[in-house]
């Protein structure tokens, strides 16, 4: 029997061997070929593509085309899954893969009809822009027809070929419609004028205006009773409430823009120790591993640029040449407005408009879901838009969708859109003229430009489409419209040449997210601007010291004081409590200045008690189900600012502002103690505040989500300039830096070959990779890699021929 089981233990252990050397062939197959020469269908010359040591992919080719050509070859060498998985989305194709969790997600995007409008762009664009997209496109494709590697394992685990069912890797209009997906989760407030209404239902117009208060400063942008009016209009359902989140799998919440920012700046050389401008940026995106960007050098005769790009589009977004650098932040001006489209009682084929009544324009979808028969659905557009009320849920809960329903005006979606013709002739600018006048044709997102050239010229600009609105349009956007008034249509676009410049006369330039208009400006941009936390801690270290030097720009990037922490903290400090523990976490304030370190216990004390405080004070209010689908993705912190400034404020009642402080702190205590025990000293906001990197989709499975998500403890909160945007109704890690910077990069006009940047995961989206994660560390800790033209060491280097 021992001799059996032997011979058992003996064959068990060969075959466990034998299942890991076959594992292992596997993975070293699925290795992107970085060395040696490969033949490929689609180039007009050779192309050299070099790796360095800070893993940067240098594309030395002898036309533009042949460059677009091998930058989609190497995105699809080192990001396959994130394409396909991008692809799928902008098409509403998820639910083939994934089945019904993800059918609202291809809902709305085959109702945006972002593949029908890309294609409409697509024609409409210059030939030169079409060619070299097409040449991008012929990378991709070029690359899976014969590739000299596996495909990830994502593709194995969801039963999938790149292309689908379509066999279609990629295609031009692919890269057209990815940057409506760009600009939908940076350019929109279409969610937030869905919240207003949802709002009104329970609060007055009064009420509403303190829960999302306007800019501080500013008056609410419309003086319109709003509750009053949807309710004259009869426009919410008789009973029921919110209850669907107005979160998407995958996507979000659409049309919403808290927290989707970013900073920039751009200093003088009159303020620079090198005499000579410093640029510096961090874009704040969703964290997903692998990271949205992908850092490349394009050299061609007439092209010499290196900086981020995005897989899906041919081109540097963010960068610099061998003469000027750039850097963006989301601008947020309203280009989204929703419109209440009155059903014709007669004929619900009908809607009303200025001039009668007129049918829907309509169009059938059929969406594959996997385990499941196909769901066809009915795309309904109006003269608005699509109507995007037919594909969200929760607009069902809170509309009486047999009168009304919500259709969308948005700018990203118009035939004219020529945004990615200025991607093409950023890069080749010259100076700081040169790159505003090459950013006229961008119109989606709208974004903050700051700029320099070593001549010494700095700039900032906004570039971007912004509607016009009439004198007598007295809702402005801030909330859904009648859409038969014909007052509340668009009427033009403002001027480039009218949108807000500034040319750093003061010696600097900075943009957060923050109102970027000055008092007096002639247009509306909107009122959904960020709160000014992040912007103001800039001016004030800008404004500390006469002269600042690329460290101090790094540093800045890394600064972790939160004011709107400062703000809160006296209430905090005054707070009563007979808690058993209350003692001893308030004793870890004193001394506490307001920086959101990991390693400290100051900050999961104050983010915990104000997330407990804000729920205390507004679920009431709101009623338990909207204030859960709201403050998934609201933090409400203006708003506690402001109520906390007032000890009576009727938000607080029946209780005292002071009691409901107590209240809140005790919840927060017995919260922290679960989480982290019950010795306050020892208590680090880095363990629940971990920069938290998804993937796509197994970021949410289970086991899975351990090997291919990315973690790591960070600073911040949602306030600092190094941002960490947590969503606090978050069931999993609640308090996860989610939305951050998803790069940092700074630029050295005095040389910028002594440039610098870093992201938080790796270059690669192969999970067992060396530089899948390889950056998370340095990215913590503040560190940059070089970024330079001409890299110290070359690692690696791929010939490819025609």
């Amino acid at each position: 029997m021992t001799r059996w089981l032997k011979r058992i233990a003996q064959f068990l252990l060969l075959a466990l061997l034998a299942l890991g050397a076959a594992f292992g062939v596997w993975v070293f197959h699925t290795l992107p070929m970085v060395d040696g020469a490969l033949k490929v269908a689609g180039l007009s010359q050779r192309v050299q593509i070099n790796r360095d040591a800070d893993d940067v992919v240098h594309i030395q080719a002898q036309s533009s085309r042949d460059a677009a050509f091998a930058l989609g070859f190497a995105h699809a060498q080192d990001r396959s899954w994130q394409l396909e998985f991008n692809r799928r989305l902008m098409h509403g194709e998820l639910s083939e893969i994934l089945g019904e969790v993800t059918l609202p997600t291809d809902k709305l995007m085959r109702t945006l009809g972002l593949m029908q409008a890309a294609q409409r762009q697509y024609d409409n664009l210059p030939a030169e822009v079409r060619d070299q997209l097409q040449a991008y496109s012929d990378g991709i494709n070029s690359f899976h027809a014969n590739r000299p590697q596996g495909l990830p394992p994502e593709f194995a685990l969801m039963r999938t070929e790149p292309g689908g069912t379509s066999g279609k890797p990629w295609q031009p209009i692919d890269s057209v419609a990815w940057s409506f997906v760009m600009a939908l989760d940076l350019g929109g407030n279409w969610g937030n004028e869905f919240a207003r209404l949802t709002a009104a239902r329970t609060l007055s117009t009064e009420q509403l205006w303190q829960l999302y208060p306007p800019y501080p400063g500013e008056k609410p942008a419309s003086g319109v009773d709003l509750a009053q009016l949807y309710r004259s209009l009869g426009v919410y359902k008789s009973a029921g409430g919110l209850k669907t989140s107005l979160s998407l799998p995958v996507v979000g919440e659409p049309g919403f823009n808290e927290g989707r920012g970013s900073n920039n700046w751009v200093v003088a050389g009159s303020h620079t120790t090198s005499g000579k401008p410093l640029l510096a940026n961090d874009p704040h995106l969703a964290l997903s591993a692998p990271a949205i960007w992908y850092y490349t050098h394009l050299q061609a005769p007439d092209l010499n640029v290196i900086g981020a790009s995005l897989p899906g589009l041919p081109f540097v977004v963010l960068g610099r040449n061998e003469h000027v650098a750039w850097g963006f932040t989301n601008t947020g001006p309203d280009v989204q407005d929703l419109y209440l489209e009155q059903i014709d009682p007669a004929d619900p084929t009908r809607y009303k408009t200025p001039t009668g009544w007129q049918a829907f324009e309509t169009r059938q979808e059929t969406i594959a879901v996997k385990g499941q028969p196909s769901v066809t659905q009915v795309v309904r557009s109006t003269r608005h838009g699509p109507v995007i009320s037919d594909a969200q849920a929760s607009h069902g809960e809170v509309l009486d969708l047999s009168r009304f329903v919500l259709a969308l005006r948005w700018t990203a979606l118009d035939a004219d859109n020529r945004t990615l013709a200025s991607g093409f002739k950023v890069p080749k600018a010259k100076n700081v003229p040169e790159l505003i006048a090459a950013y006229a044709d961008n119109q989606s997102p709208t974004q903050n430009i700051v700029m320099a050239d070593r001549e010494g010229r700095i700039a900032y600009k906004a570039a971007g489409r912004v509607p016009l609105r009439r004198a007598n349009n007295d809702i402005r956007g801030v909330a859904p419209s009648p859409g038969w008034d014909a007052r509340y249509d668009w009427d033009g676009w403002i001027p480039y040449a009218e949108m807000p410049q500034d040319d750093g006369k003061k010696g600097w330039v900075a943009t957060a997210n923050q109102r970027i208009t000055a008092p007096g400006y002639a247009h509306f941009l909107g009122q959904d601007w960020t709160a000014p936390h992040r912007y103001d801690r800039i001016e004030q270290v800008l404004s500390a010291k006469p002269r600042h030097s690329f460290a101090d720009m790094q540093a800045l990037q890394n600064d972790a004081l939160s004011l709107s922490t400062l703000t809160l903290l006296p209430a905090l400090k005054a707070t009563l409590s007979q808690h058993p523990l209350a003692a001893q976490a308030l004793k870890t304030l004193d001394g506490f200045d307001g920086r959101m370190s990991a390693n400290l216990p100051a900050p999961l004390l104050v983010s915990v008690w104000a997330d407990e405080l804000t729920r205390g004070l507004i679920e009431p209010q709101l009623g338990a189900d909207t204030f859960k689908a709201q403050y998934g993705k609201r933090n409400f912190r203006v708003f506690l600012e402001n109520v906390m400034r007032q000890p009576n404020s009727p938000w607080c009642a029946p209780k005292t502002c002071a009691e409901q402080s107590t209240a809140a702190l005790d919840r927060a205590l017995d919260r922290i103690a679960v989480l982290q025990g019950n010795t306050p000293a020892d208590w680090r906001w880095g363990r629940e505040h971990v920069a938290l990197s998804t993937h796509r989709p197994f970021g949410q499975v289970p086991f899975l989500r351990e090997m291919f998500n990315v973690k790591e403890p960070s600073d911040g909160d949602p306030f600092t300039v190094n941002v960490g945007q947590y969503w606090p109704g978050e069931k999993y890690m609640p308090f996860a830096n989610r939305h951050a910077a998803s790069m940092r990069a700074v630029y050295d006009l005095s040389d910028l070959e002594q440039s610098q940047f870093i992201y938080q995961t790796g270059q690669s989206g192969l999970v067992w990779s060396a530089n899948y994660r390889d950056m998370k560390d340095s990215w913590a800790r503040g560190q940059y890699r070089d970024l330079r033209l001409s890299p110290k060491v070359v690692a690696h280097q791929l010939t490819l021929t025609p």
